[in-house]
């Protein structure tokens, strides 16, 4: 009865020291990631503007509905483009991750634009919320482009890449004017994601746990964490989509975007990069997958 007793209490305080661990650290790794600056990237490339990559460049600053500095830069064709593409980087990362991407997509004849979301590099912003809010900095964005360039703009594609990817397909839901979409690594829904970064990082299964952490982040950052499902989403795009996931993703499970391609409407397209990590779809694609890329923009954007 005492060994009973003792494996109970020891239990049951592992259990309240585990709930008040996720209490504090949960809502904090799920709402304010890491932000990656020029700094963190000047380690190891040269490349922190797109003027680095010998590409034009204007500096923009575009305001949230809710009062927030977005930081951007827009690279424009000197002749009219073929069109418009958005880029949405990873949770913790900057736009700087985007400048290949531009690099390639500018030299196929398209504007690109490239910032930091909310509460990343060197936008302003208290949380990220996945898509809750950021879906609506991207309405805001297009209407800010569509206003300073009007025409020189034409058809708007959208590619993002983990977080991103996600974001990407919250905001096709809900702004037709985005024409094509690319979403890669994504997940589907926030709280199946997080508790398998809950299991990778804190190293506790448990659902209860996970539950208690996302209403302290619901509460602190006022915002829905079920609203937040690429998979609900996606079945209301009815523009093409490419839906691209790296077969040895450790991170965001590949099966993810299979599901999204299930749930997605024609016309649409599943990429599975062979050998890709999450963080690697690019350089594992290499050649072939930009060429990808540059072919599904030109097919459904170019005029």
């Amino acid at each position: 009865m005492d060994i009973l007793f003792d494996l109970l209490t020891i239990t049951i305080l592992f259990l309240i020291s585990a709930t008040f661990v996720l209490l504090v650290t949960g809502p904090l790794i799920l709402l304010k990631p890491s932000r990656r600056k020029p700094e963190w990237y000047a380690r190891f490339t040269d490349l922190l503007e797109p003027k680095d990559a010998g590409l034009p460049q204007e500096n923009l600053i575009i305001n949230t509905f809710d009062g927030f500095r977005l930081h951007g830069w827009f690279i424009a064709q000197k002749q009219k483009a073929k069109g418009t593409i958005v880029y949405l980087h990873g949770v913790g990362d900057c736009r700087i991750d985007g400048i290949p991407f531009a690099r390639a997509l500018f030299d196929r004849g398209f504007n690109i634009f490239l910032f930091d979301l909310r509460a990343h590099g060197e936008s302003e912003g208290y949380y990220c919320t996945y898509g809750f809010y950021e879906k609506y900095d991207i309405v805001t964005i297009l209407s800010s482009l569509q206003s300073r360039f009007n025409t020189a703009i034409g058809k708007i594609g959208i590619y993002g890449t983990s977080m991103g990817g996600a974001i990407a397909v919250q905001a096709a839901a809900i702004d037709p004017r985005i024409a094509a979409v690319v979403s890669e690594g994504s997940f589907m829904t926030l709280r199946s994601v997080f508790v398998d970064y809950q299991k990778r990082i804190i190293k506790l299964p448990w659902h209860f746990l996970r539950n208690i952490a996302l209403l302290q982040s619901q509460r602190m950052a006022n915002f829905k964490a079920r609203l937040v499902s690429p998979l609900d989403d996606i079945k209301r795009i009815h523009v093409p989509i490419l839906i691209v996931h790296g077969k040895n993703d450790s991170f965001i499970k590949s099966e993810y975007s299979q599901k999204l391609f299930e749930a997605a409407q024609e016309p649409k397209q599943l990429l599975l990069v062979e050998g890709a990590e999450h963080t690697a779809v690019w350089k594992a694609g290499g050649v072939q997958y930009a060429e990808t890329l540059c072919t599904f923009f030109e097919k459904h954007l170019a005029e």
